[in-house]
């Protein structure tokens, strides 16, 4: 299953955790401050991304900050440190804590170093104020936008590969997560509708009033927020999850891809037994559709595999809620429905990594054998016992669509003893050939370019 990214601020704190004290923490909307154990080395080399964290939300946390300054304060008081300590370590937490009004965000730099990425590949961050970001799509134009979970859509104006100018497209939709262009047109999708904003490109700083393309789809909110895409046949495809962990839904409902006319007419299912598909994408060559899909929870930490899977036609059924991974039959539901009377993926991606966005790369930046090649973006487990995902992997596809193969390609979001700082979203192929990567959790777009070493 795939989560996204929690309403608490969440802790990203590198030296301070490293003694179990903890130091700034925040949990549904309140601040606490935890020293603990904290040893005195960390404290005194405290970074404004430590105090602060990396997510998105560090806006609120500089607001936190006095209150958090004024109890740490308190506690050196009580515990009879020394009159040079604490001036000391209070004047580095304060000179953090102002350098956070005046330079916003620049003080908490992404650790973009520490990602990995095969020779002669290369990472920088695009935008770090993107919050919760979430799908991306280009205009014919050159505009980025980018759909988020935390109501708002975005617009990034480009020129040689910077932003130059960000736009609020629109405030207050519930869970805009996905985004698609067609005529000039941004289509973005909320839980229960899709819109669509007209002539976008050109009235950046006072966008239209969008209009209902459909209102028809389920308000669930349980796998309810989605990715859209115009295929080749001219539709707009719009998945819906399933409400549940695990459930027997309505097949013309939940579970499933369908697509419909630009305008909203003509909704038809076109895949059942989807649990939760998030990205997809058609195969250049076939125009074949290819989407990712993330496997129940509550089975164990090993099974079952989220999958990549392939849909050449109308009307399959990918096995859901009777069949989990390709090969895990439900314990309620699977009874009578064996596994091989549902398509088998065509790759399984692991258990819990949580796949996200994915695309077929089309560029010619990258090397030869990148061409038609898939990338992924793993956002992460979220309730496995040992973590996994948090990275970009690639999958070798076949000139037939068969034989194909995963590999890692960018990883290192999450940090050794388990601590995240960043949790991949979606990918997107440029004109120039780079990829760009979304983290919701960073409220960061990353781009990737290759040269040859």
């Amino acid at each position: 299953m795939e989560r996204g990214p929690q309403r608490a601020i969440r802790p990203t704190i590198a030296r301070a955790d490293a003694a179990q004290g903890g130091f700034f923490k925040t949990s549904r909307g309140s601040a606490q401050c935890h020293f603990g154990e904290t040893d005195v080395d960390s404290l005194m080399t405290l970074t404004g991304k430590d105090f602060f964290g990396d997510d998105s939300r560090r806006r609120r946390r500089i607001r936190l900050a006095g209150g958090c300054v004024r109890r740490f304060a308190r506690s050196l008081v009580h515990s009879a440190c020394s009159a040079f300590l604490a001036a000391n370590v209070l004047t580095n937490v304060l000179v953090v804590a102002a350098a956070a009004f005046v330079a916003d965000g620049a003080f908490a730099a992404l650790p973009i170093d520490e990602i990995k990425l095969p020779p002669g590949f290369s990472i920088a961050v695009l935008s770090d104020d993107v919050p919760s970001a979430r799908a991306m799509v280009l205009s014919p134009k050159g505009v980025l936008y980018a759909g988020s979970l935390d109501g708002h859509v975005y617009a990034l104006e480009l020129k040689d590969g910077r932003v130059v100018a960000k736009h609020v497209i629109a405030s207050g939709l519930d869970e805009p997560a996905g985004v698609a262009f067609r005529d000039g047109a941004l289509y973005v999708s909320a839980i229960s509708r899709i819109l669509r904003f007209d002539d976008i490109d050109n009235h950046l700083d006072a966008p239209p009033k969008p209009v209902v393309v459909t209102d028809k789809l389920p308000s669930d909110r349980h796998h309810g927020w989605k990715f859209i895409a115009f295929g080749p046949d001219g539709k707009l495809y719009v998945p819906t999850g399933a409400p549940c962990n695990i459930c027997n839904p309505d097949r013309k409902r939940y579970a499933l891809i369908a697509r419909m006319n630009p305008d909203g007419t003509d909704y038809e299912v076109f895949a059942n037994g989807v649990r939760n598909t998030v990205g997809f994408d058609w195969d250049p060559r076939t125009k074949e559709l290819w989407f990712t899909d993330n496997g129940r929870d509550m089975l164990g930490d090993d099974i079952p595999d989220d999958k990549l899977n392939r849909a050449p036609k109308a009307g399959m059924d990918f096995g859901f809620p009777y069949c989990h991974g390709g090969d895990v039959a439900d314990p309620e539901y699977g009874a009578g429905h064996p596994c091989s009377g549902f398509t088998p993926p065509v790759v399984k991606l692991g258990a819990h990594v949580a796949s996200l966005g994915m695309r077929f790369y089309t560029g010619t930046m990258f090397p030869a054998d990148y061409k038609n090649n898939i990338f992924i973006a793993e956002h992460g487990s979220w309730n496995r016992s040992t973590k996994v995902g948090y990275r970009v992997v690639r999958i070798v596809v076949g000139a037939n669509g068969e034989k194909a193969r995963m590999e890692p390609f960018a990883q290192g979001w999450l940090r050794p003893h388990e601590q995240v700082w960043g949790r991949p979203a979606d990918v997107l192929p440029m004109s120039d050939g780079s990829l760009l990567v979304s983290d919701d959790y960073a409220g960061a777009i990353y781009r990737i370019t290759y040269a040859q070493p």
